[in-house]
């Protein structure tokens, strides 16, 4: 008789998620066991509790998911989780604070879908959060030419360095969009453009995003008027806008994008329950979307 599947959610916050709870239900969870203001120091005996509860094959049927609006406190947990494993007595984890690892994949895939990402000039806005930063990082797996776009010079620099040491051959290059001169440069040329920005704040104008003629594919992530990207609905979904020079921009909002990231959200905790040894992270997620395609 196969054991039930049992999701354990960690959860930084002091409220454990709603939505993450929903979908890890609608993903057909047997049990789903919630902790909340979960800290580093508190994961030992929460995964032990996991892993020692079951043994053999049965450990497969056991999962850890870490969420929260904290990806830096998120990325913490993971850590801790996996240094208490050892050796084959462990289970599988996925990472999705705030929802970042399946929205930066759901985005890539995106703008893969209209353009060849291989050698693309592409910017991102507000790279320095913790959906741009993993939005970097998959697109220059990809091979793409990758700006990273911050108000702050330094921390551009920052997540440049950090990109390409994680990606071999990484193509990233930082630039500070404070000043329109700043920004007009990160836009330069650019065929593919995803804005990652807090809820609220309007990183590229419409007037400016018209402007921009080789500018193949705009993506926002933000669900929060004003939008990340002036013009746009946020239920684009390979809408063509047009441009200046007469052409257009296939332009997709944050709901949208939302629905290929529902899909691999609910895909990513299935295959959790594959075996007992997965680690999902952004490159991971990632790789399940393509799969899914």
């Amino acid at each position: 008789m196969s054991k039930k599947r049992v999701l354990i959610q960690l959860d930084v916050d002091e409220q454990p998620s709603v939505f993450d709870s929903v979908v890890a239900i609608d993903a057909e969870v047997d049990h789903l066991l919630r902790h909340h203001g979960v800290r580093p120091e508190d994961v030992r005996d929460l995964v032990y509790g996991a892993m020692f509860t079951r043994g053999g094959n049965d450990l497969a049927s056991t999962a850890i998911f870490i969420g929260g609006s904290d990806v830096a406190a998120g990325e913490r947990l993971l850590q801790a989780v996996r240094e208490t494993f050892f050796g084959p007595v462990r289970v599988s984890v996925m990472l999705d604070a705030s929802g970042a690892n399946t929205t930066a994949a759901a985005a890539v895939l995106a703008a893969g879908q209209h353009a060849s990402l291989a050698g693309a000039q592409t910017t991102v806005l507000a790279a320095t959060g913790p959906v741009g930063r993993r939005v970097v990082r998959l697109l220059a797996r990809e091979g793409a030419a990758v700006r990273v776009a911050s108000r702050k010079r330094e921390r551009a620099d920052e997540v440049c360095l950090s990109v390409a040491a994680a990606v071999e051959g990484a193509q990233v290059e930082p630039y500070e969009t404070a000043s329109p001169g700043g920004l007009a440069a990160a836009l330069a040329g650019a065929r593919i453009v995803v804005a990652a920005g807090a809820p609220g704040v309007e990183l590229l104008s419409a007037a400016d995003r018209e402007q921009c003629s080789t500018l193949e594919v705009a993506i926002d992530l933000s669900a929060v008027e004003p939008l990340g990207i002036g013009g746009l609905e946020v239920t684009d979904r390979a809408a063509e806008r047009p441009r200046g020079d007469g052409g257009t921009t296939v332009c997709y909002g944050a709901i949208g994008v939302g629905g290929t990231k529902m899909k691999i959200h609910k895909a990513a905790l299935g295959r959790l329950f594959a075996s007992n040894d997965q680690v999902l992270d952004a490159d991971e997620i990632y790789d399940l979307g393509r799969e899914m395609e």
